[in-house]
């Protein structure tokens, strides 16, 4: 597996900091290889399941954080001039991604997607059955890694792993007659996404020996950052090309999942606006060709809540750059407020 490194805009600044980061991407370079080495199977089948999504690349982002949360810890950080991280982050940072990646056998499975990092969906190449199976084995190496941690660790891990879960529940049942839809849908959000980011850059920070208001902040910025990703992800899915994203677009669209921008016209139809009320017409009807779906997709992108939708997602990227405020300055904190500012300006 030959994947080059390729850092978000705003950690890619770090290299003016030569010393922090050479620490980083010497870490993610052995992440990449540690991620590579966990999924080794004599069986075939089983190693060419598991490292179908893995060889397709992917943004790394739960081991960028890692790591940078660790970097938070070392004494000389305000200064930029840390050390690589200790071999207990590169740890958490490859359990955490392989946990990530099993989920999206599982999504894919569930949402029934024909498309994933620019490759069919495992279980278009193989079979529902098969691509679940797969990603069960990749999460019981997650935990294999994570066992060798310690209790909290492993504690932490369970936890997150109880919060994908049931954020995919509560997504398959839908809101409750009393609940509001996008609170069920921010909370839907939480368990699926914002849990492994927080969880990564907790034990990044617990790895390194940081604090216990460091490990706090660090949760807290992962949290909140993890929020602003998919909300945005959610945003792309209908105003960006498969070609960059690696999916096909308005596959939430077609697979009726109701996210942020579907959410907001269904609030701007009760309103009273008509527009909205045309849109989601293309929306909620028949979704079974192309041509169909590519008018429900530019009816949504062309409406104005999709800036609603930005606006709303830019709050969490500015409750994560707030977790930080307690910090002293320094090169990983400023490229940390970076991150989550692009989280919110890219298209892919």
């Amino acid at each position: 597996m030959d994947i080059s490194i390729s850092l978000p805009p705003g950690i890619d600044a770090l290299q003016k900091h030569e010393k922090l980061f050479e620490a980083l991407l010497t870490s993610l370079a052995k992440i990449e290889e540690e991620l590579a080495d966990a999924l080794v199977y004599a069986d075939d089948l089983a190693q060419d399941t598991t490292r179908h999504l893995l060889d397709a690349g992917g943004k790394r982002v739960r081991p960028i954080v890692a790591v940078l949360a660790s970097m938070l810890a070392d004494e000389n950080v305000t200064t930029g001039q840390v050390a690589e991280p200790a071999s207990s982050v590169r740890e958490v940072a490859v359990a955490m991604e392989l946990t990530h990646l099993a989920t999206l056998y599982h999504d894919d499975v569930m949402d029934e997607a024909d498309q994933r990092r620019g490759v069919p969906a495992a279980h278009q190449q193989w079979s529902n059955s098969i691509a679940i199976l797969a990603g069960d084995l990749i999460f019981a190496k997650a935990s294999a890694v994570m066992s060798a941690l310690g209790t909290r660790a492993v504690q932490e891990h369970a936890k997150t792993f109880e919060k994908l879960v049931l954020g995919q529940l509560w997504e398959t049942v839908g809101p409750a007659t009393d609940d509001d839809p996008l609170e069920h849908y921010l909370r839907v959000i939480d368990g699926k996404t914002a849990s492994l980011l927080s969880t990564s850059a907790l034990l990044g920070a617990l790895m390194a020996g940081g604090s216990e208001e460091l490990i706090a902040i660090t949760a807290a910025y992962g949290g909140n950052v993890g929020m602003a990703f998919q909300l945005a992800d959610d945003i792309i899915d209908v105003t960006s090309t498969s070609d960059t994203t690696g999916k096909v677009q308005g596959t939430d669209l077609k697979e009726r999942v109701p996210t942020l921008p579907i959410l907001m016209l269904r609030q701007s139809a009760a309103e009273g606006d008509t527009e909205a009320a045309r849109v989601l017409e293309l929306v909620d009807g028949p979704l079974d060709t192309d041509v169909q779906v590519e008018a429900a997709v530019q009816a949504v992108a062309s409406h104005q809540v999709i800036d609603q939708a930005w606006e709303l997602t830019e709050q969490w990227a500015d409750k994560a750059i707030a977790a930080l405020d307690g910090l002293a300055d320094s090169p990983v904190k400023t490229a940390l407020k970076h991150f989550a500012l692009y989280v919110v300006s890219r298209n892919a």
